[in-house]
């Protein structure tokens, strides 16, 4: 089950980061990170509600640490989205997008160093070839041409995804309920409590944002249910499967991104980011096979 959720979590990211990469030209990068989470709310909602209709369960019962775990989540994943958007404005879609996805390396450290997880010899193998490819995915013109600005806001956005997912994992097993409903209920309030800060700095400091989403509409609920969606799969996925191999497993999202960006953002993609997409692909194939 974990495999196919991160599949759907992967395709609709995809699109998702597509649909941010286009709103990023006309749009600041706070109102771009809002327009991720301001429909996906009542979506969130509605797909909870699916849930109990077709199983009755308990309802929640908040604790400090579940409490601790989405607070420390919404807002490690508020910044992540805002640095991948910065990726966005300086960098291609792909570059930028598949510079985020070293969080699979950094989810498999924290976890093993802090919260026990373990890996095979074979899925350590797996990571490390993916670390390579973020490496060549990161240089525009070879090694020497290494862009330690484009490299340190990817890696900054990739730990604080690997940190928002694996705190998203610890609040789900905090709850006492079937796996799609706990992870349907931790995916709800995320994004409540995202959406409220989001809007409510938005009022205060900058409403012409809102209005600019407002004005690009059809591009905002694009954005939010690609989003949604793919919550849903990183959420289940999480919930049943350790973080490091999700995440890893996760990365065949660089080939959507790939013909998402050719196709649909007519974006060229060279032969070294080619290389790159086929090595994360190959370090995605050997964590599921470990």
């Amino acid at each position: 089950m974990w495999i196919y959720f991160t599949l759907l979590a992967a395709s609709m990211q995809a699109w998702r980061n597509a649909f941010q990469s286009r709103l990023s030209q006309d749009v600041n990068v706070v109102g771009v990170t809002l327009a991720r989470f301001i429909w996906a709310g009542p979506l969130a909602a509605l797909y909870l509600v699916a849930l109990y209709q077709w199983q009755d369960a308990p309802m929640i019962t908040p604790n400090k640490a579940l409490i601790g775990y989405i607070v420390g989540a919404s807002l490690m994943q508020i910044i992540a989205t805002a640095l991948m958007v910065k990726l966005f404005q300086l960098n291609n879609f792909a570059i930028g997008a598949g510079l985020a996805k070293s969080e699979a390396l950094v989810a498999a450290l924290i976890a093993t160093l802090f919260l026990g997880s373990s890996l095979s010899t074979l899925g350590w193998f797996g990571i490390a070839i993916g670390g390579v490819a973020v490496f060549l995915m990161s240089a525009k013109n070879g090694i020497r041409g290494l862009s330690i600005k484009t490299l340190s806001i990817g890696l900054a956005s990739g730990t604080c995804f690997a940190l928002t997912s694996l705190w998203v994992r610890e609040a789900s097993l905090t709850l006492d309920l079937p796996i799609l409903h706990r992870a349907a209920w931790v995916l709800l309030s995320v994004i409540l409590l995202q959406t409220v800060i989001l809007l409510t700095y938005l009022i205060i400091r900058d409403r012409e944002t809102l209005l600019a989403l407002f004005r690009h509409s059809k591009l905002t609920v694009l954005i939010s249910v690609t989003s949604c969606l793919g919550s849903v799969g990183w959420f289940t996925a999480m919930a049943y499967q350790e973080v490091p191999y999700v995440k890893t497993l996760g990365q065949i999202e660089v080939f959507f991104m790939m013909l998402v960006s050719f196709f649909w953002l007519k974006q060229t993609v060279k032969l070294k980011d080619t290389l790159a997409l086929l090595l994360i692909a190959v370090a995605a194939i050997m964590v599921m096979w470990a």
